[in-house]
C-alpha cells in the first residue's frame, strides 16, 4: 500500500507500508539525494513488503520544493526528526542515498535517539575531491549540469523524458525512471521545469564542502552501525564510481563502525533506481534490521 501525504510542517511524504501492518512491522526512514526525491524508492518498496518505508521529498525538492530556506544537513536532519514525532515513529533505520547519506549521518548524530542504524547507498562518505582546486571551484565543476537542468524549462513531458533518456546512466530505461522523472517535471504559471531549486541544491552543496561541516563531524562521531554500499559505477555511468574503492577503504579505516558492501552492475542512480540495486539496498537494510534494537 503506497500513500502520499504532506506533513503539518509542509513536507510532502511518500509512504510504502503492508496492506495489514502489524505491532512489530518495522519502519525506516529513506532519504534521497541532491535533486531527488521519494520516487527513487519504490523499487526498494517492492523488495521489502513487509516493511514501511517513510520516504520524505526533502526541503526544495518534489513536493517539498516551496518550502524555504534555510537549508543545509542540520535543517534537513531538524525536519526529519519533526516528520518521525508527527508520524509517532520512534528509533528507525535511516537509509541514505547520496546526499541523503550526509542527512542521515547527521540526524544520527544531533538526533541521536532516533537513528538505531544506517544504510549509505553511494553517499555519506567524504567525496574525493581535486586538491588542486579551492572547494569553490570545485562546487561550480559539480553543480554545472545539474544547474544546467535546473534552469531549463521543457515543451512537453515526452522532451524530458528524452532529455533522462540520452543520460549515459539511464541507458536501461524503466517504468520505475520513467515514473521518477515524470514526478520531477512540474508546471509553475504553465512553464514546465524540474521541481528541486537551484537555491537549494547550490545552498545544500556549500553546506558539504564548508570545513568543519556537520555531515563531517557527525561521521567522525558515528555512534551506530552503519554499512555503505559502494556502487561500481559513477554519476555517468563512469568505471570507477563517485567513490573509488581505494578511497572508500581509507575512509572506512578512519572510522570502524562503517563496513562496506560492493554493488556491481550498478551506477550512482541505478543503485536504487534498478531492481539489482534496490536488491542489494535490501539486502543491507535486512541485514542492519535483524542486528539493530529498534
Amino acid at each position: 500500500m503506497f500513500r502520499e501525504f504532506d506533513t503539518a510542517s509542509g513536507l510532502h511524504v511518500g509512504v510504502w507500508e503492508p496492506d495489514a501492518p502489524t505491532p512489530t512491522t518495522p519502519t525506516i526512514l529513506a532519504v534521497h539525494g541532491i535533486t531527488s526525491s521519494h520516487k527513487a524508492w519504490a523499487p526498494l518498496a517492492r523488495q521489502l513488503p513487509d516493511v514501511r518505508i517513510v520516504a520524505p521529498d526533502l526541503r526544495g525538492r518534489g513536493g517539498s520544493r516551496a518550502l524555504p530556506g534555510p537549508y543545509g544537513m542540520s535543517r534537513h536532519a531538524a525536519d526529519l526528526a519533526a516528520l518521525l514525532a508527527e508520524l509517532g515513529v520512534g528509533r528507525c533505520l535511516a537509509v541514505g542515498h547520496s546526499m541523503g547519506g550526509y542527512v542521515v549521518v547527521t540526524l544520527a548524530h544531533e538526533h541521536a535517539g532516533l537513528v538505531s542504524g544506517l544504510v549509505l547507498v553511494d553517499g555519506g562518505l567524504p567525496l574525493k575531491g581535486d586538491p588542486s582546486l579551492d572547494p569553490e571551484e570545485s562546487l561550480r565543476r559539480t553543480l554545472g549540469p545539474a544547474a544546467e537542468r535546473l534552469s531549463r524549462t521543457f515543451a512537453s513531458r515526452e522532451e524530458y523524458r528524452s532529455f533522462w533518456k540520452a543520460h549515459p546512466s539511464f541507458a536501461a530505461w524503466t517504468d520505475d525512471i520513467e515514473a521518477y522523472v515524470d514526478y520531477d517535471l512540474v508546471s509553475d504559471e504553465g512553464a514546465l521545469h524540474p521541481a528541486t531549486s537551484y537555491e537549494a541544491m547550490a545552498a545544500d552543496s556549500r553546506d558539504l564542502v564548508t570545513p568543519g561541516n556537520a555531515a563531517i563531524v557527525a561521521l567522525e562521531n558515528l555512534a551506530v552501525e552503519a554499512t555503505f554500499l559502494r556502487a561500481e559505477r559513477g554519476m555517468v555511468d563512469e568505471p570507477g564510481g563517485l567513490f573509488p574503492a581505494a578511497w572508500v577503504a581509507e575512509q572506512v579505516e578512519r572510522q570502524p563502525r562503517v563496513r562496506v558492501v560492493e554493488v556491481p552492475d550498478v551506477n550512482h542512480y541505478t543503485i536504487t533506481l534498478s531492481d539489482p540495486g534496490a536488491t542489494a539496498v535490501a539486502g543491507a537494510v535486512r541485514d542492519a534490521l535483524a542486528g539493530a534494537r529498534v
